[in-house]
């Protein structure tokens, strides 16, 4: 079983793998599938999954919902974002106050639950006035609707300042984050990850795996047939790192994951969550063998010098956070 890990500063606690449903539920998973990986999952010690009310169209939510209508919901957490249009209306996307307390009477009916455990800001809103949206949030918690409100590729300087409303108004701290990051991106070093520590938010990161690329099933250069990179829609967000240099290094991942005796992806999962301030991080699977080796990571520890070399392929980054995020 998995040791659970706290979501930033408050007392909720999470799995170290979290399943997404991001181009999965909903969408390449059918329903059938979808309630035998959710059951696995739960089984192989996973309580966190993350959706949004955009994936899908809303397809996702309502797969995950009826995913999990079988389980006990005191044992899950529930995670969901809203920002991105929804529809033509003009009030359906951002967060606004409006679309906020809309988006999440939505995903409550979709997912079938009377509360959700996390709410994410799906992207900053530049538009909306912050205080606008942290005092939504606000009202969202004290009716029962929410538990805690979290944000999604937002920078260090956009968390610390609705932070500052939250401690002004009275209001409720953002708990988490949710960045890109991998072995392949490692933007979020540099300024990200030690903002969020000293204001007490963690991440829950996603594509951990650079869109598959970390896998090893891309050995070669080449795109198995069936694979994402293979599909030009379900691939597009992948074709930055399917470059001859970058899956070379990647190739030479492989003996280092050896080392400890697991796959790639596994190695792969496992370093993300070397870092203490990263809660969770967000996995796919289409099968059961796939979504084992992913919780498989939930419990390995990669000794330091097997992380220098991991450096040395992939050196640590001092950027910021890019604006070409992985995900719609």
């Amino acid at each position: 079983m998995m040791e659970s890990r706290r979501l930033g500063n408050s007392g909720l606690r999470v799995s170290p793998i979290a399943i997404g449903s991001w181009l999965t539920f909903g969408e390449a998973v059918d329903q059938t599938a979808t309630r035998e990986l959710v059951a696995q999952a739960i089984d192989l010690g996973v309580c966190f999954f993350d959706t949004a009310d955009v994936y899908a169209n809303g397809d996702a939510e309502a797969a995950l919902g009826a995913a999990l209508r079988s389980s006990d919901r005191q044992r899950v957490v529930i995670g969901t974002k809203c920002y991105f249009p929804t529809s033509e209306a003009p009030n359906d996307r951002g967060l606004s106050r409006k679309h906020l307390f809309q988006s999440v009477e939505n995903s409550l009916r979709r997912l079938d639950t009377d509360y959700l455990d996390l709410h994410q800001c799906h992207r900053y809103d530049t538009d909306a006035p912050l205080e606008e949206t942290v005092r939504a949030y606000e009202d969202l918690i004290h009716q029962g609707k929410l538990l805690y409100w979290g944000t999604s590729l937002w920078t260090a300087k956009q968390i610390s300042a609705a932070c500052d409303v939250a401690d002004r108004t009275g209001g409720f701290r953002p708990v988490s984050n949710q960045p890109a990051y991998s072995i392949l991106r490692r933007e979020i070093e540099g300024k990200l990850l030690p903002g969020c520590r000293e204001l007490g938010v963690h991440q829950v990161v996603f594509s951990p795996l650079a869109q598959g690329v970390l896998t090893g099933k891309y050995s070669g250069g080449q795109a198995p047939e069936g694979s994402r990179g293979s599909d030009p829609r379900l691939g597009r967000f992948m074709q930055r790192y399917l470059t001859p240099e970058t899956l070379e290094r990647v190739d030479a991942l492989a003996p280092i994951a050896a080392e400890l005796g697991v796959p790639l992806a596994t190695f792969a999962l496992a370093w993300c969550l070397r870092d203490p301030s990263v809660s969770s991080v967000i996995t796919a699977a289409t099968h059961v063998r796939q979504l084992e080796q992913n919780c498989d990571a939930g419990r390995i520890v990669i000794p330091e010098e097997l992380a220098q070399r991991v450096d040395a392929l992939f050196p640590p980054a001092t950027t910021a956070l890019p604006p070409d995020p992985d995900t719609p």
